[in-house]
């Protein structure tokens, strides 16, 4: 039985092993100089849960599956930080967690993702979202998002319909 819910202070830990797990499949596909390990530092995390991002979990059988955060920013909410356990994915963890996401929030949403993740770009668009023209993903990023120049080169930007 899967149960959707927010992540717990405690689980931090737990946060970072599925982050970390599922993004090894951006080794190899991201531009090299943008992949590290671990892909997301505890440091990192923290940052971004100081920056406003609140994890929501997928959790079967009292574990954590699969995470996604959401991040408000002015006039919209982000979606960041989607990912879910190798072994738990294609069974509708991600979409699950994305959509309990969507109806949360009245807002319009933005999501960022590497250009080359095709499966990621994907998955945003079977759940409604449009990639947007590359001069504005570059303001959108510079904009609602705190990256270095780099990934905003190597990135894109969808956007959920009702976003002007």
């Amino acid at each position: 039985m899967t149960s959707i819910r927010p992540c717990r202070e405690a689980e931090r830990s737990a946060i970072l092993a599925i982050v970390n797990a599922a993004a090894v499949a951006y080794r190899g596909v991201i531009p090299a100089d943008r992949w590290h390990e671990p892909y997301m530092s505890a440091r990192e995390l923290d940052s971004e849960i100081d920056a406003g991002v609140v994890f929501w979990g997928s959790e079967a059988d009292g574990a954590l599956v699969g995470v996604m955060g959401i991040q408000p920013v002015r006039d919209v909410d982000l979606i960041r930080h989607a990912y879910v356990l190798p072994g738990n994915q294609r069974f509708g963890v991600g979409s699950a967690l994305i959509e309990h996401l969507r109806g949360l929030s009245d807002r319009p949403m933005l999501v960022g993702t590497w250009a080359a993740a095709e499966w990621a770009i994907n998955f945003y668009r079977r759940h409604g979202f449009e990639l947007v023209s590359p001069e504005r993903k570059t303001a959108l990023l510079k904009s609602y998002w705190t990256i270095p120049e780099r990934q905003i080169e190597t990135s894109v930007v969808l956007a959920s319909s009702g976003f002007r």
